[in-house]
């Protein structure tokens, strides 16, 4: 949300910016691979990273990250799956501890919300998966951290546990997936999109009718009586395509 007009932020972006098939497609001929984060942040408006997902960084990283965005760029960042790939989520508090303290904060306003994403196998067990949201710190060096659930096990599509990430202040992803449940929150906070359905036969993988109602969704959520800031991502199914999707969406969405 923008502080100074009240105004909803929506942003739209891709998993990662290192991929071999965007290189002469998405970037342009020639563009060095250490170029590639300060293109596509200037095409786009937002990026969620998978690295930190598997790996560990370090402030500087994050630093260097915010130093090459421009200004209104924000990045989600995936947290390691350390913490989420466990059996009893009650556990987590040392990972998650070391996760929000790794340097994460040095992205200042461009830090984005951090998604925690769970096993497909993971099962909705209402008494751990509370103790593990109450695990999940408020704030990092003062400033205000946001909370996406990309919850995977159909057993998660039920009321109680819409209620519970609420209580909390988590917002469910909401994933467009043949594999996962799709779930949101018309009372969450911000509105967290994972578009997984790409197609390599679709030059932006979605067609333009498809995301014209994705677009027509996101307006909604941005607006109405609880505007919201709003997360898009293209994500799997065809990533070649995933740019490509991202930039028409901006398209009509301006």
């Amino acid at each position: 949300m923008d502080t100074a007009t009240g105004r909803p932020h929506i942003r739209v972006g891709i998993s990662g910016w290192t991929f071999a098939p965007w290189r002469g497609s998405f970037y342009p001929p020639g563009l060095a691979q250490a170029k590639e984060l300060h293109y596509a942040s200037r095409q786009l408006t937002a990026i969620e990273v998978n690295g930190t997902f598997y790996s560990t960084f370090r402030p500087a990283t994050f630093a260097k990250w915010h130093d090459e965005t421009p200004d209104g760029f924000m990045f989600s960042l995936k947290a390691h799956r350390l913490v989420t790939h466990r059996r009893v989520l009650a556990t987590a508090g040392d990972a998650i501890a070391r996760f929000v303290g790794s340097g994460i904060a040095q992205l200042q306003g461009k830090l984005g919300p951090i998604v925690w994403q769970f096993m497909p196998s993971k099962r909705f067990e209402e008494a751990d998966f509370e103790a593990f949201l109450a695990l999940l710190p408020r704030e990092v060096d003062g400033r205000r951290l946001r909370h996406a659930l990309d919850v995977r096990h159909e057993s998660f599509a039920t009321p109680a546990f819409i209620a519970l990430a609420r209580r909390y202040g988590c917002v469910p992803v909401c994933t467009d997936s043949e594999k996962f449940p799709a779930m949101a929150d018309p009372e969450a906070d911000f509105a967290y999109l994972r578009l997984m359905r790409s197609q390599a036969g679709i030059p932006t993988g979605y067609t333009p009718e498809a995301i014209a109602q994705w677009a027509a969704g996101v307006r909604a959520w941005a607006g109405g009586e609880r505007p919201r800031d709003v997360f898009v991502y293209f994500i799997n199914g065809a990533k070649e395509r995933a740019p490509a999707g991202a930039l028409e969406l901006l398209r009509q969405l301006a």
